[in-house]
């Protein structure tokens, strides 16, 4: 599969770009372990524009990361313009239009999937951020704000006239949430559309490479892309077997780099929910305390003697 002039090979399954998951040590590691591509957690383009401090330091990219892809997400035809001129400038190799988050903060504003209720703004913010910038542009989308408005074979024809080079589709709708199955038939028909040129990505209930197998084999999609199933899970994009303790070093680093990387404070705060999350200590008795505790942890030290604890529980 090809985005413009990045080669991700056959079948690539690429990592989501996801508000306080997706930082810099956690794509490092999901690259490390087979991912095709990654992004940043996705960016406000008000909040790039006004240069808040927070917003900007996501723009900070690795070349061990690459491709990497930078998701910017608003509803101001200008501010997303001209936060694609300055997403340009910190180097990714694209940058994707997220008009897919349903959450109420974002598609409650009309931003995200609250694009999905005027297609026309849709439509004019990806034409003009298509022509401000030399990089290759994608867009991520729902299959509708409902089951009554479900128009993805048509907007994917309409984004793909206004110059996106990939279209990511998650299997939902915006009333849907994350609540449900995704449906791919959608998807799949999206992608035999012969209309359709532009590599289609599909997304949506995918937990494992096995998974991401039947949908590539199913519905024809050039790529696949893994969410929430990724969290404190950054091997899953290996079919390499990992020891449990090998699975803890991994968190470990993570930690490590995102305290490096960001700072203590931000470091550990995007860490703990990746290891509250982490399949890794389901073994543990009485587990419930120690989750507490990773959550409240406010020091590196004491994170890593809590991952050390459950090393040593579960031996």
């Amino acid at each position: 599969m090809k985005i413009g002039t990045i080669d991700l090979g056959e079948r690539p399954v690429l990592l989501a770009p996801m508000e306080d998951v997706t930082d810099i040590g956690f794509r490092m590691l999901c690259k490390r372990f087979g991912a095709s591509m990654v992004y940043t957690e996705f960016v406000s383009a008000e909040a790039l524009v006004r240069d808040v401090k927070s917003t900007v330091k996501k723009l900070t990219i690795s070349d061990e990361e690459r491709p990497v892809g930078i998701q910017i997400y608003g509803r101001d035809v200008d501010a997303m313009v001209e936060a694609a001129k300055i997403v340009e400038q910190a180097g990714p190799d694209l940058i994707d239009l997220n008009f897919g988050c349903p959450v109420k903060k974002v598609a409650g504003k009309g931003a995200g999937a609250g694009m999905l209720q005027n297609i026309p703004k849709m439509l004019e913010i990806t034409q003009k951020v298509v022509d401000a910038v030399s990089l290759p542009v994608t867009a991520k989308t729902r299959l509708g704000w409902n089951h009554e408005q479900l128009i993805i074979t048509t907007l994917a024809e309409q984004l793909q006239d206004c110059g996106i080079q990939a279209l990511t589709i998650h299997g939902r709708t915006r009333s849907q949430m994350y609540t449900g199955e995704a449906d791919w038939t959608l998807i799949g028909e999206v992608k035999r559309n012969p209309r359709i040129h532009i590599p289609i990505i599909g997304n949506g209930d995918i937990k494992s490479l096995d998974d991401a197998d039947r949908a590539f084999d199913t519905y024809g999609v050039d790529g696949v892309m893994i969410g929430r199933a990724t969290f404190g899970c950054p091997w899953i994009f290996s079919r390499q077997q990992l020891t449990l303790d090998e699975k803890i070093d991994v968190l470990e680093e993570q930690l490590r780099i995102n305290v490096e990387r960001i700072d203590e404070y931000r470091g550990i705060l995007h860490t703990r929910r990746h290891l509250a999350a982490s399949p890794v200590f389901k073994g543990i008795p009485n587990f419930r305390e120690t989750r507490i505790a990773m959550l409240r942890a406010e020091k590196k030290d004491d994170l890593l003697a809590i991952l050390e604890r459950c090393r040593e529980e579960l031996r």
